[in-house]
């Protein structure tokens, strides 16, 4: 389905379920598509209403009309989603953010009240091997057939890569940190964390644990890189629909 959110038409898919809702939100370069069966497998398990989508400049939604990003991108995108929420009148939504998602999640649910917060790989500071893996998948881009591949997945493969990459590597980034929001946090947390991801450590859990009000429970998979409901689906999906259905033990 298509909806208007911040002024731009975004396409977005819903399974209908029971209230909190989970909502989705994709990682840097990701999209509807790139979750997989991950949402759908969820909210089966858990009977909660799930909605998924792309963020503007994302998937099929609509193409960025800047030639510049900055870097507050991630915080335009916490705007996006109060927007997609007010449109689909979700209120308090049990959030789950990989990546860049999982950032966007952290700095909505440090301004606006959520059930629950599940992130995957996310990240608060920068860790300097992170630029380098971000250097690395340009170069990876321009000499492979990663664009053709993001065609799949992107309406303007090109244009959404170089302004999310283009960012990220502003040396400006280099400074970029979501901690002051942290403490805004006070809903129950997952936090998983892939222990070979290229993109961030456990650290960024740490973080995230000391800093936020509410309960947060870290898990760390071995043999996991930056995606790890693709890289260990089953044990993500367990813990997950564990964290998602203390809801109602909590909420009598």
């Amino acid at each position: 389905m298509r909806i208007t959110a911040g002024g731009h038409v975004l396409e977005a898919e819903l399974i209908e379920g029971a209230e909190p809702a989970l909502v989705f939100l994709h990682e840097g370069l990701g999209s509807i598509r790139l979750w997989r069966d991950f949402p759908a497998r969820v909210a089966k398990a858990t009977g909660r209403k799930a909605l998924v989508y792309d963020r503007y400049g994302y998937g099929q939604s609509d193409v960025l009309e800047e030639e510049k990003v900055d870097v507050k991108f991630m915080h335009r995108g916490a705007q996006e989603l109060a927007e997609v929420l007010k449109a689909f009148r979700i209120k308090k939504p049990v959030l789950v953010g990989h990546s860049d998602g999982a950032s966007i999640a952290l700095i909505y649910s440090g301004l606006n009240e959520v059930e629950r917060l599940v992130v995957l790989a996310p990240h608060v500071f920068i860790e300097k091997f992170n630029l380098e893996s971000i250097r690395r998948i340009r170069a990876t881009f321009e000499t492979t057939d990663l664009p053709q591949r993001f065609a799949k997945y992107h309406t303007d493969p090109r244009k959404t890569f170089y302004l999310w990459n283009d960012a990220w590597l502003d040396p400006a980034f280099e400074k970029w940190n979501i901690e002051e929001y942290l403490p805004g946090i006070t809903c129950p947390v997952l936090a998983i964390q892939g222990e070979n991801d290229e993109y961030g450590t456990m650290a960024q859990l740490e973080a995230i644990k000391r800093q936020v009000k509410g309960p947060c429970e870290l898990l760390k998979l071995e043999d996991c890189g930056h995606s790890p409901h693709r890289d260990q689906p089953e044990r993500v999906l367990s813990s997950v629909v564990s964290f998602v259905n203390a809801i109602d033990s909590a909420n009598p």
